[in-house]
């Protein structure tokens, strides 16, 4: 069988994508062929458009693309978690499963961890072939550019789990892209009060609101702090969610939380983007401060809330591509007029 696919040539090549034929012979017994029908943009797309790292090493040629859906065309002879013509959608992340993060229930860290659509290729392609174990069965009811979606909200089930919201707490979410808007429905979804959202771009702060958050503040021409004050009191929030990778927006978080106040830091950084950080706030309001990395073990979690309807991401896709028109779709994703991008073989 054969298809199209967007191979990524490398940051510095000319043209950086090519569209190319694949081919897919027998498959192996574990071993699925999915159709593709949507695949989004994720930040990790960018930095690895940009000659950057992503969350495991790239070698091109390689078709780039790790949230993604579609529909089962073939399976192997062993497979039997779905069958041709199950919608599904994908985990790209595998571990190995015997280096000392994965043996001690901590494979986010994964010594040997790659990913469909980074080391191997993705959905950036009308086909991909995928392992049966990274297969999610998806309701028929749920549109593929929902069910698309279940990635980077399987990655933003398990920055909230760090978070460790309880019950009337105030959160406040720093950036208001997909994660951004996700984490807000989520933090609504775990108990708490009030969910503000701090985001520059008018889009996303009206999408924020549309979607059920209490408060969405202007950073730029407004003085965060002093808003805070104002709807949760002079202690400051209970919880911050971080979900811009830029040392500005690390500050803010942690200058905006209060008295034992957790602070998520969720975004992807560059490489060696480093922050000053305030080490006696950090003792005198005894702060948490918890990176958080991937999905680990979040992603059917992530496929029952959207099949529940429990999550809205329909308002959050406000671009759509061609697999021909990937660089384009990747620079609108880095752009402000964009939440997120999907690119639809």
């Amino acid at each position: 069988m054969k298809a199209e696919g967007a191979f990524f040539l490398g940051a510095e090549a000319d043209p950086v994508f090519e569209v190319r034929e694949m081919e897919f012979g027998e498959l192996r017994p574990h071993e699925v062929l999915v159709e593709v029908r949507a695949c989004g943009v994720c930040g990790t797309d960018v930095h690895i458009y940009h000659g950057e790292r992503g969350s495991a090493e790239v070698t091109p040629p390689v078709v780039l693309g790790h949230e993604f859906s579609g529909r089962v065309v073939r399976v192997g002879s062993a497979v039997e978690v779905v069958e041709p013509g199950d919608h599904v959608t994908l985990d790209p992340n595998i571990y190995c499963g015997r280096c000392r993060p994965c043996r001690m229930g901590k494979k986010q860290c994964c010594e040997h961890l790659f990913a469909l659509g980074v080391n191997v290729d993705g959905g950036f392609a009308e086909m991909a072939l995928c392992p049966d174990t990274q297969c999610y069965p998806v309701s028929k009811d749920l549109s593929f550019e929902a069910a698309a979606m279940a990635e980077p909200l399987a990655c933003a089930i398990h920055g909230i789990d760090r978070a460790e919201i309880r019950s009337g707490e105030t959160v406040l979410v720093v950036g208001g892209g997909t994660l951004g808007q996700m984490m807000c429905q989520l933090a609504q979804a775990a108990g708490a009060a009030t969910v503000i959202l701090s985001e520059p771009v008018k889009l996303r702060r009206d999408v924020a609101l549309e979607l059920g958050a209490d408060f969405a503040i202007d950073p730029v021409h407004e003085d965060l702090q002093a808003t805070l004050r104002e709807i949760s009191g002079d202690d400051g929030v209970d919880v911050v969610v971080e979900c811009v990778g830029n040392p500005r927006a690390v500050r803010q978080a942690i200058d905006s939380a209060g008295p034992c106040g957790r602070v998520v830091l969720f975004s992807v950084p560059q490489v060696d983007a480093t922050v000053e950080l305030p080490l006696f706030d950090v003792y005198a309001k005894e702060l948490s401060i918890f990176g958080s990395r991937i999905n680990p073990d979040t992603h059917q979690r992530a496929v029952n809330l959207l099949d529940a309807g429990l999550v809205d991401v329909s308002k959050l896709i406000t671009h759509r591509f061609g697999i021909d028109e990937l660089e384009e779709a990747i620079l609108t994703q880095e752009g402000p007029d964009s939440i997120k991008v999907v690119v639809t073989p």
